[in-house]
């Protein structure tokens, strides 16, 4: 039996980083190398190189950071990505990303196979998420038969206003025998990733007509340019005299981007043939790149600072000029707290987080998996609990041999024989409900609180239920819902909008005739089963005249 087999370095929990090794036959195969510490490739070796050679999908840190360290130690394991990634990665290693020694990787073409080990071919296909991010595929023909493996790195389905989506046209009916994907926000089902834009852009919006700074620390790559291309092209901000300034490496991942622009969507293209697509001081909002002398006049009037996640935020708020907000993005599944622990919360009015999808949600990532139709599907990449919550779905269990490895464990690979579904942590939790005369009592085991989950959804100790179906789901209200509840109908009453319809409750539509049921909308969004609130209701302060 040909050997087939995955062994983790690095299951993308947390921070650790994404490092796989994929035996084909006689072939080995490291995809990604995004671990800080490249030492445990080269324990035990046998041979002299940890692999035959390395993909590498993304430049994102997560997958990519332990590439210089494993060049280094193996100066003949050739390294392979797609052209704009073998451009990005040097970000990587700023201190040398000018030098030829960061010039390590070799660029593959896209979607044409290249034979790099007799019998052995790889292919790279667009996976959305980054500029040059790829899904691997890896086509072994043995004397047997065929066998082939895709590797989606990380993946996004939806258009981002700087990378089109995974083309899943081109990869429907594969069949492969082994797909590896991330599951980075388990089943959670996201609105549209425009709906999540005009929620963040309404918020800085806000906060700076009430005379806030906005700090939005971001990955030196992806996230802040999206960022910047969002606050360029909304209308909230389009003319409006404002400065956005980017700091640290997030500026030197405009300048790659802008080396790279043939390379964009067309319609980027077009974007920076009228207007430059980062760097401006014409055209308002000013975008400036920010230098350390300019940085204690910060706050002096309401600004947006975009800069590394790694910096050190206290330093730019430091002279206290104005008050400031830190909006930090979501990593669903561990608390935002992960990274920001040195953060002095007396330095910012608030701290509040925001999500931004730059991953598949739970329906898309089953979608990928449908249109795919492998045998074994390897999880990783997430929080092990949202890890969990797919591997449990039915859906997916009844169809498809499923593994969520920890680091370090080597998961065999049988194709076509007799499989017996591993045991999966259960994610159930069994309690009591009490019916107490005015109220209603659920008493859940204290295990619960185990979870990463729990912290914020016992953020307030309050809690929203709603019926799906014959089942009650409960939901964990946040302290920026409370804040802002208040606030729900605070709208120009002969507006058709979600903000004035009776059935926009706690940021959400519960019109069960409404294709945004159970969603997330904004208070100016609309559809066309929009039902207005009594006037009664507008103003209950206000006497009505009887006959």
């Amino acid at each position: 039996m040909m050997e087939l087999d995955c062994l983790s370095y690095g299951a993308g929990h947390a921070d650790e980083g994404v490092c796989l090794l994929v035996r084909m036959g006689p072939h080995r195969i490291l995809l990604d190398c995004g671990i800080a510490d490249v030492a445990p490739l080269s324990a035990g070796l046998d041979r002299p190189m940890p692999a035959d050679f390395v993909l590498c999908t993304h430049a994102h840190s997560d997958h990519a950071r332990g590439l210089l360290a494993l060049h280094q130690s193996f100066r003949q394991l050739p390294i392979y990505a797609s052209e704009v990634t073998t451009q990005l990665l040097p970000l990587n290693w700023p201190q040398l990303s000018q030098q030829p020694e960061s010039r390590f990787c070799q660029a593959l073409p896209w979607q044409s196979s290249v034979e790099l080990r007799r019998g052995l071919s790889v292919q790279l296909f667009p996976s959305g998420h980054l500029p040059g991010a790829a899904v691997v595929l890896l086509t072994y023909a043995a004397p047997q038969r065929t066998y082939t493996l895709v590797y989606t790195g990380d993946f996004f389905l939806s258009n981002s206003r700087l990378v089109e989506g995974l083309p899943l046209g081109e990869l429907r009916g594969l069949k492969p025998d082994v797909l590896i994907l991330e599951g980075s926000y388990g089943t959670a089902r996201h609105p549209h990733r425009r709906q999540l834009e005009n929620q963040l852009a309404e918020r800085i919006h806000r906060a700076i007509a009430d005379g806030y700074s906005v700090l939005l620390p971001t990955p030196s790559l992806g996230l802040g340019q999206e960022l910047l291309m969002l606050l360029r092209s909304h209308h909230y901000f389009t003319g409006r005299d404002l400065d956005i300034w980017v700091d640290g490496t997030v500026a030197d991942g405009c300048d790659a981007y802008l080396e790279l622009l043939p390379q964009f969507p067309t319609a980027v293209q077009n974007f920076a043939q009228h207007q430059p697509l980062f760097w401006d001081e014409r055209v308002k909002p000013r975008v400036r790149r920010l230098s350390p002398e300019q940085r204690s006049c910060l706050g002096e009037t309401p600004c947006i600072v975009i800069t590394d996640q790694t910096a050190d935020l206290d330093l730019y708020v430091a002279s206290r000029t104005n008050p400031w907000v830190l909006l930090a993005s979501q990593k669903p599944g561990y608390p935002v707290r992960a990274w920001l622990g040195s953060v002095q919360e007396s330095g910012f009015s608030s701290i509040e987080t925001y999500l931004l999808a730059e991953h598949c949600d739970g329906p898309g990532t089953t979608q990928l998996i449908h249109n795919l139709r492998p045998q074994h599907v390897i999880l990783l990449h997430g929080s092990p609990a949202y890890l969990a919550d797919l591997a449990n779905l039915d859906e997916l269990r009844n169809r498809y041999q499923l593994h969520t490895p920890a680091t370090g464990t080597l998961v065999e690979l049988p194709i076509g024989e007799t499989f017996l579904q591993p045991a999966i942590p259960e994610t159930n939790y069994e309690g009591e409900l009490s019916e107490l005369g005015t109220e209603v009592a659920i008493s859940l085991p204290n295990s619960i609180t185990d979870d990463s989950r729990w912290i914020n959804f016992a953020d307030t100790g309050l809690v929203e239920a709603r019926w799906q179906g014959e089942e009650l789901v409960l939901r964990g209200l946040s302290q920026r819902e409370l804040l802002f509840q208040g606030s729900d109908r605070t709208r120009t009453v002969n507006i058709e909008c979600c903000g004035n319809c009776q059935h926009y409750r706690g940021q959400r539509c519960w019109n069960q005739s409404s294709a945004l049921f159970g969603f997330k909308v904004t208070p100016d969004g609309y559809c066309p089963v929009f039902e207005a609130i009594p006037e009664s209701e507008f103003f209950p302060d206000e006497e009505t005249d009887g006959e």
